[in-house]
């Protein structure tokens, strides 16, 4: 059902919901108008017919009771009361010490009969609610009410009955009335709820199919009125209309983008497929003809079978990638697709990547991302990248050996100065100068010897090392120190089977070098924590110790050569460690909370 159908039902409902409230309310003050009448017009019966009575028994104090209320005036009064009222059945005059017999009735044939006692009419039309009001008016067993009033001297009572059955055939008329009435106010309400409905929802579906408009891709802001938006239907058009454009940019910067992205792509000589959940192509941009020999342009809407025959070991691949909902990173995959023009690769660098996952299976709400890469283009960014990286790593190395050579330099010109001086004046007590310059020289010569053993090149002596096996020796060589300083020792391995190939002596120590930092930033005990981590392409040891930390304005400098905060330190444990990381292709780098400790990482390429 849609949303028209369902607001116009609604409306119907409520008018007939409403015509129905309104016809009970109708009809209830209809009854108890009724009631109220027939009450009154009992009341003033009773009235008359007591004054009568009390008159007629004053006239004849000579006579008998009985032949006193057979007066014919009296008789004849009697008769035309019933005439006054239809719900008012009978009146009578009751004598209650002769068992209730009637000396007088507006009935004849009631004269000398017994009146059975009724139900007080009173308490039912001014206490009693409407729901007691129609059952006693839909109720049979109950034949009559009646209204009471004592008269004396001589005790009489005057009774007046009243027949529920004669109230309701009143108000059944007034109910066919009013039904009448009921029908032709629903009538109108329902005609004016669809005249309405169609008025409202045709501005609903204008706004709709500007909606539609907006949703394939076809702007057309001036289908919206051109006057100022005065209700909240010209005011959502006007915001839909001011949508679309909005589209129309955002469409026209999506294409700007995209043919940036493509670009991007073909200067990194990659390939990128884009697959809906229906496994069609619906984006493909980068050196498409590179790694399939095919024209991009006749892809689109194809599937991945078509493009990517299974026959091939492309294919299966990423068949069983979009099968299993298994991602795939760098695979070697050679190239031998069965199109007429030749591939000029061997071998591409596969990748594949689910781009959602939705409840309801592997794939059932699942795009598909599918990167093809050269392998030799790969090698040689990473070999740029290395390089640029060890052409920083030197920079940051040598950081602080201008400073080391700076200071003798300084001192030698000093006291250069200092003995020329004295040679001027004839003095030639030149003896302390000539020390401290010679000190300052040998000083010198030990900061460029050190750099020089530094920055030679160093013969990697390559091994496989198990990565969990090379964590355990690290934490023996370093428990006994970390015992003797009150350190407890904490170790997490999550690197099983993971394999790295280092120069083992070189690597261990580079990590030693970080493990004597971190007990020396902890002289009075803490925690020292090993982890071992393993990542899809890449192994990590983490050393954390919950020392005081590096503060902010040192953290750029502890890699450079000579930079220590230690009264008695080198300055080339760090720097020594950096350089054998890079060395290794990795990389390392910390995280520090002053007064919290600090975290170095490792990274080491996977032996393959």
């Amino acid at each position: 059902m849609t949303l028209q159908a369902k607001l116009t039902l609604g409306y119907v409902l409520l008018a007939v919901l409403m015509v129905s409230i309104i016809s009970a309310m109708t009809l209830n003050n209809d009854m108890q108008q009724q009631f109220d009448a027939t009450l009154e017009r009992a009341d003033m019966l009773q009235t008359v017919a007591v004054d009568q009575v009390r008159s007629a028994l004053n006239r004849q104090t000579t006579k008998p009771l009985r032949e006193a209320l057979r007066d014919p005036a009296l008789v004849a009064l009697f008769h035309n009361i019933m005439l006054a009222s239809h719900a008012i059945i009978e009146v009578a005059v009751v004598d209650p010490n002769s068992d209730n017999e009637i000396l007088l009735d507006s009935i004849p044939d009631q004269l000398g009969k017994r009146s059975p006692p009724y139900e007080d009419f009173r308490p039912l039309v001014t206490q009693r609610g409407w729901y007691e009001k129609v059952r006693v008016l839909l109720r049979r067993d109950i034949k009559y009410y009646q209204l009471q009033r004592q008269l004396e001297p001589p005790l009489l009572y005057v009774r007046v009955s009243i027949s529920p059955e004669l109230i309701y055939d009143e108000v059944q008329r007034r109910l066919k009335e009013n039904a009448k009435v009921g029908v032709l106010s629903l009538i109108g309400a329902v005609c004016i709820t669809f005249l309405f409905s169609t008025i409202a929802f045709r501005r609903l579906r204008h706004v709709s199919r500007m909606l539609d408009l907006a949703a394939a891709g076809e702007y057309q802001p001036d289908i919206a009125r051109a006057k100022p938006a005065t209700d909240e239907l010209s005011v959502m058009a006007s915001k839909v209309s001011l949508l679309s454009e909005r589209l129309r940019g955002a469409h026209d910067e999506v294409s700007d983008l995209r043919g940036n992205i493509d670009h991007l792509l073909q200067d990194l000589e990659d390939a990128v497929f884009i697959f809906n959940r229906e496994r069609r192509l619906v984006f493909a941009s980068g050196s498409v003809e590179k790694f399939l020999g095919r024209d991009r342009g006749d892809l689109p809407g194809q599937s991945t079978g078509e493009i990517f025959p299974p026959s091939t070991t492309l294919g299966l691949l990423i068949a069983q990638a979009s099968q299993t909902g298994r991602s795939v990173r760098n695979r070697r995959v050679p190239v031998s697709p069965p199109g007429e023009v030749a591939v000029t690769l061997a071998v591409v660098l596969l990748s594949v990547d689910m781009l959602e996952t939705l409840p309801g299976g592997i794939h059932a709400g699942s795009g598909l991302l599918v990167r093809l890469r050269d392998p030799e283009a790969q090698r040689k960014l990473g070999r740029e990248l290395q390089t640029a990286d060890r052409l920083a790593a030197i920079s940051r190395i040598t950081g602080g050996v201008a400073h080391e050579v700076k200071n003798p330099l300084n001192a030698i010109l000093l006291h250069v100065e200092v003995a020329r001086a004295k040679l001027t004046r004839g003095d030639t007590d030149v003896a302390p100068q000539m020390e401290i310059i010679s000190r300052e020289i040998l000083r010198l010569d030990r900061v460029v010897k050190t750099f020089l053993d530094f920055t030679r090149p160093v013969e990697l002596s390559l091994s496989t090392v198990p990565l969990q096996q090379f964590m355990n020796e690290i934490v023996e060589l370093a428990r006994p120190q970390a015992d003797a300083s009150n350190i407890r020792v904490k170790m997490e391995q999550e690197a099983e089977g993971v394999e790295v190939r280092v120069d083992r002596d070189l690597l261990k120590q580079a990590v030693l070098n970080i493990v004597v930092n971190a007990m020396q930033a902890m002289p009075e005990g803490g925690e020292l924590c090993f982890q071992a981590l393993a990542h899809e392409d890449a192994a990590e040891i983490r050393i954390s110790d919950t020392g005081a930390g590096i503060p902010e304005e040192l953290r750029e400098k502890i890699f450079r050569l000579y930079f220590t905060t230690k009264k008695d330190g080198s300055g080339i444990g760090l720097a020594m460690t950096f350089r054998i990381v890079q060395l290794h292709d990795g990389t390392i780098d910390f995280t520090s909370e002053p007064g919290k400790g600090t975290t170095f990482f490792i990274r080491l390429p996977i032996a393959v």
